[in-house]
């Protein structure tokens, strides 16, 4: 999965941050990152790019020049190090008839931060490799238990949080991946009616690649005193990424992107939120705050934030949407 003919620009030769030397992560602005994408070919177009995004979201090309080629060129050389790896311990093992297992790239991030927008960008963007990989992308949202649940259990304002996830369920599917087992299945989820949809499920079949997208992906968990084996949901991760912005940035968009969702998904009478299309702006906005309020910043200050030293690439955003800064996990 190499891109040929790779080599960064001589004439602006990209160094880490002074302030790196004293951190796990290399630290680079978004142009010092930008040079890294080196002759890595932008194959995809501005229609392309506003069908992907997300509400909201002002990603253009220009973003993924400065971003998501580099970020592309980076997990070509990931990939291409984890196959030689792969047939390596098989030399060593003596194993002949072991399945390649999928490289699997997990994206966390608050809610209306943008990760659907990565996810969808990088799921295109990989797919387009000269060597033509077989690039899927399967979201979290799936294996949150039914409202059902849920309501029994009064956990909907919970909705999101660690506990409202069938965490077995989401062992049970990653570790179906990594063993190479074909037509792997994952729950589907409707933000129509905010709910999962029963019966419903994406198959995933031994892609090259699996993007799994979730605010809690790199959560973990305590540990049993008597050192049992218990498998966190990031274990079966190779590369992990983690969407950032300050909370007060997040605040806005949360709370702009419902304000919106009153003029377009609201309005749907199948909505989940159909109610809120109608009552008055002002009422709008207070349900909005406390949502982001009571729940939202709740999680993220209890349980996404905390996750992101985890990752092995930090990509934060200023307040105009755009990555400003990007912190790489040093090997």
């Amino acid at each position: 999965m190499t891109i040929a003919s790779q080599s960064v620009e001589p004439d602006i030769p990209p160094k880490p941050s002074a302030a790196s030397n004293y951190s796990p992560f290399f630290l680079f602005t978004s142009e010092e990152w930008s040079h890294f994408r080196a002759d890595t070919p932008l194959t995809l177009t501005a229609d392309e790019v506003k069908r992907l995004r997300s509400l909201d979201d002002p990603i253009d090309l220009d973003e993924v020049r400065r971003i998501y080629l580099s970020l592309s060129r980076l997990l070509s050389a990931h990939v291409e190090a984890s196959q030689l790896l792969f047939q390596q311990r098989n030399r060593f093992l003596s194993l002949s008839d072991q399945v390649k297992t999928p490289f699997v790239i997990g994206i966390a991030g608050s809610v209306a931060v943008g990760k659907s927008t990565t996810a969808r960008i990088l799921k295109e963007l990989l797919a387009r490799w000269p060597s033509s990989p077989k690039v899927d992308l399967v979201t979290t949202d799936g294996f949150l238990y039914p409202n059902a649940v849920l309501k029994r259990e009064n956990m909907m304002e919970r909705k999101g949080f660690p506990e409202s996830y069938d965490v077995g369920a989401l062992l049970r599917f990653l570790s179906a991946i990594k063993a190479g087992k074909p037509n792997v299945m994952a729950p589907r989820y409707s933000h129509l009616t905010y709910d999962v949809l029963a019966d419903e499920h994406t198959v995933v079949d031994r892609p090259d690649i699996l993007i799994f997208e979730g605010i809690n992906v790199l959560q973990s968990r305590t540990l049993p005193a008597d050192g049992t084996i218990v498998p966190i949901v990031s274990d079966f991760f190779d590369f992990s990424i983690y969407i950032d912005a300050e909370e007060s940035q997040i605040h806005n968009w949360y709370v702009e992107r419902f304000m919106r969702l009153r003029q377009t998904a609201f309005r749907d009478p199948n909505s989940f939120f159909n109610r809120y299309a109608t009552i008055d702006e002002v009422t709008a906005l207070s349900i909005a705050e406390g949502l982001w309020e009571n729940i939202n910043l709740k999680n993220l200050r209890q349980n996404i934030l905390p996750t992101r030293p985890r990752a092995d690439l930090i990509l934060r955003k200023g307040s105009n949407h755009f990555i400003e800064t990007v912190a790489l996990r040093k090997l």
